[in-house]
């Protein structure tokens, strides 16, 4: 399965104008928007018999538990920040709809964030397919240089989305072992 940032910034590529860009970056938000909706529809409907299919043993209880945690410790601001995390943001849409978060809220805080991720994307998709295109003319290797840029732009979304994830991780940490704290020692 192809990511969908995969699918935007390689048809980003292919924009040649002002009007190609804005269709997409439209297309794009569209269908963020769809997806989100969908995810949250579906945590609305199935709700807690989710963990028991085969799709909730798929994505393994741990990560559905931290979903939770963090839609309850977070609230908006664990939507809005999920879309750019490559695990939350599968999970983030469905747990939303699980908790009985409110679907306009749910919206308010998703539609920004979907906002801001197709216009980064298609941005980049667009300005690496025309300096594609425009070094091509001027250079016979172009193509590996605009290809090592696009690959340098993955590698540090990835590493961002990943230090972003530890930063979480490291966080919920921190919660697991305040809650320890306040729980009463055993008797010697």
């Amino acid at each position: 399965m192809v990511p969908g940032d995969t699918i935007v910034l390689l048809t980003a590529s292919g924009n040649r104008g002002w009007l190609d860009w804005s269709l997409l970056l439209v297309a794009v938000v569209l269908g963020a928007l769809g997806g989100e909706s969908v995810g949250y529809a579906i945590g609305r409907w199935f709700g807690p018999r989710l963990r028991m299919s085969r799709l909730g043993a798929r994505l393994g209880e741990r990560h559905v538990l931290r979903a939770e945690r963090w839609m309850d410790r977070r609230g908006g601001w664990a939507v809005f920040i999920s879309r750019f995390l490559p695990v939350m943001h599968a999970l983030m849409p469905v747990t939303a709809g699980a908790s009985g978060f409110p679907y306009r809220r749910f919206m308010a805080w998703t539609a920004p964030a979907c906002v801001l991720w197709a216009l980064v994307y298609v941005s980049v998709g667009t300005v690496a397919g025309s300096s594609y295109r425009t070094l091509v003319q001027e250079f016979h290797s172009a193509g590996w240089i605009v290809l090592g840029g696009l690959v340098l732009f993955l590698v540090a979304v990835t590493g961002g989305k990943k230090l972003l994830h530890r930063l979480e991780h490291r966080g919920a940490g921190d919660d697991e072992r305040a809650g320890a704290a306040d729980r009463p020692l055993p008797p010697s």
